[in-house]
């Protein structure tokens, strides 16, 4: 019998993507229970230069084999909120969206994945669940805080109208944000009724909204890049080069991550006949 002969390959291969992951939320539709990630988010990652991979609930003791395979996390926003339990507070509003399964998985995820020094790029809600995760509280609705104004998007517009820049943010001086960058003040978009109570230890202030909130954070001790923000870089990236400019650094980080930490193992894959 003949048998076809595999061809060789000549030399490596093209390096290939950073790997990063996209955990999706657990939502109805129709009578089904399914897995989502908005589009927006897996675009912003092939922005980075990445390569999204969108994985469903996981569980717990399956987390470092889940990690093994990524060179960074993603945390996306959700119109649903971390469940308040998290840090022991009944739920304030019942009609507001929940979503248990994610937060069973992706609050012991974002520890282990800054022990790692895996990148970390949080986005709303992915910004809410770190500072969970991590010892810090939510206002469970920020415009009842004496002080603090109404962050959440207008009602009943459409994306375009919801997604536009509504405040400023301050940059904080010498932090991360400001070296990425370059400016002490930008406009964001403001699409959140909760926000940040009590920041986490070990986390560093990047940025305020005018009314005091925190609009962004940063992991001052992990050994990787890591970045939270409370708004919405991901909605029409291309277009806002301030935005690009924190996405191509995630991928930067994604992509040097990917060198020293799986490279090596990827090397010892050569075609023996090479």
């Amino acid at each position: 019998m003949t048998q076809v002969k595999k061809p060789r390959t000549q030399g490596l291969q093209a390096p290939r993507k950073p790997v990063v992951l996209v955990p999706a939320c657990q939502r109805m539709v129709g009578d089904y229970p399914n897995h989502i990630a908005g589009k927006k988010y897996v675009d912003a990652v092939r922005l980075a230069g990445c390569l999204p991979l969108i994985v469903p609930n996981v569980e717990v003791q399956d987390l470092d084999a889940l990690l093994d395979l990524a060179d960074g996390v993603l945390l996306t926003g959700s119109p649903s909120n971390v469940h308040p339990r998290h840090f022991d507070e009944a739920v304030h509003n019942p009609a507001l969206p929940l979503d248990p399964e994610r937060d069973a998985w992706t609050l012991p995820l974002i520890p282990k994945a800054l022990a790692r020094g895996l990148p970390l790029f949080a986005i709303c809600r992915g910004f809410q669940e770190a500072n969970v995760a991590l010892g810090g509280s939510l206002h469970q609705a920020v415009q009842e805080q004496t002080g603090l104004q109404d962050h959440r998007a207008p009602e009943g517009q459409p994306p375009e109208i919801a997604y536009a820049d509504q405040h400023e943010i301050h940059i904080q001086a010498g932090g991360r944000l400001q070296a990425l960058l370059g400016q002490d003040r930008i406009r964001v978009n403001s699409l959140h009724g909760q926000g940040v109570k009590r920041l986490a230890p070990g986390l560093r202030v990047e940025a305020l909204a005018p009314d005091g909130l925190i609009e962004a954070f940063s992991m001052a001790e992990a050994p990787g890049f890591s970045l939270c923000v409370q708004w919405h870089p991901e909605w029409q990236a291309e277009r806002n080069p301030h935005s690009m400019a924190l996405l191509q650094a995630f991928g930067r980080a994604c992509r040097d991550y990917r060198e020293q930490i799986h490279q090596p193992r990827h090397d010892s894959l050569r075609d023996p006949e090479t």
